[in-house]
């Protein structure tokens, strides 16, 4: 007989599985709503199933709907009170709601949000995740209610035992919230020596844009392209050129080349570039070739108010 039960259960079992794959998949393909519907059917039956619960969390995170995925992430602490994991999910849902609701409202989050992540990084010493949270977290509070500078570097310090570069990223973070520019390089650029990722380059490249240092930031993108090989940098270093006004002839022929060799993984549309590029001829007074970048833009993406600003501007030239 208890032959008999495993059979009739087995199927059963796929076909939970079956609907678990389905919906990751779902949420992979960015596809929430229809994720959500097959998960929240899903856990009414199977409600103690943590794997559902957080997927159907996630999918209502990437719909930020934060009340629905608290609700679920807050589930999955209770059911597994010991997984840092679920209490860093359910702090980063708090937290996003915070930002989401007045300042009064938030104020009575924060504690939530605070409390955790503490819990997550008590649980497991090692999640980067959670530490680079509280990073944030404390440089962003005011004092008031907790925030502290000294803290923050604790979870920098934290994160610097378990990955270099993370650790060199937060300080730069911090340095760079803190309004000390001259740290934040120095912490990026270390960063960029430990690991040299695109996004140890695109922070500096950051700060160096904030900072109105665009020579500086172009050159930074070119020692991103020569290691990386990527399009997109074409067009940063043709935006930075156009936005300042500086080295605008490798400027056009940046834009050119991502022109050139776009595809829809570059990210930032061709109008865009089209854009950029009317803004250089501009910068160079070559009224003509400005406009017909910019009607070019216009065609392409023809809602964008700020091409049409940008038209109107150029037919002003002389």
């Amino acid at each position: 007989m208890r032959y008999l039960i495993f059979f009739l259960c087995f199927p059963l079992l796929t076909f939970g599985q079956y609907d678990l794959d389905e919906a990751e998949q779902l949420i992979h393909d960015k596809k929430f709503v229809k994720a959500q519907a097959l998960l929240s059917e899903y856990v009414k039956t199977h409600e103690r199933d943590t794997r559902g619960i957080e997927l159907l969390g996630d999918a209502y995170g990437h719909q930020k709907l934060w009340d629905d995925a608290i609700v679920y992430y807050k589930r999955l602490t209770k059911l597994e009170p010991n997984n840092a994991n679920f209490h860093y999910k359910h702090g980063g849902a708090l937290g996003m709601k915070a930002l989401s609701v007045s300042k009064l409202k938030a104020l009575g989050i924060i504690g939530d949000v605070k409390d955790a992540f503490l819990k997550a990084a008590e649980l497991d010493p090692k999640h980067i995740d959670t530490r680079w949270a509280l990073v944030e977290l404390y440089m962003q509070l005011p004092g008031i209610i907790g925030g502290s500078k000294s803290k923050s570097f604790k979870y920098a310090n934290e994160l610097e035992a378990l990955s270099k570069v993370d650790g060199y990223l937060a300080k730069g973070y911090i340095y760079e919230y803190d309004d000390e520019p001259e740290e934040a390089e120095k912490y990026y650029k270390l960063a960029i020596n430990e690991g040299g990722s695109l996004t140890c380059f695109d922070k500096l490249t950051n700060l160096y844009e904030k900072e109105k240092q665009p020579g500086k930031a172009i050159s930074n993108l070119e020692a991103s392209g020569e290691q990386h090989q990527r399009n997109a940098m074409h067009y940063q270093i043709g935006k930075v050129c156009a936005e300042y006004n500086v080295q605008l002839d490798k400027g056009e022929r940046c834009l050119k080349t991502y022109i050139e060799n776009y595809s829809a993984k570059d990210g930032v549309p061709k109008a865009w570039a089209y854009f950029r590029l009317a803004q250089i001829q501009k910068h160079k007074k070559n009224r003509v070739e400005a406009l017909k970048w910019i009607d070019k833009a216009i065609t392409t993406l023809p809602k964008i108010k700020v091409f049409k600003d940008e038209k109107a501007e150029i037919k002003t030239l002389k």
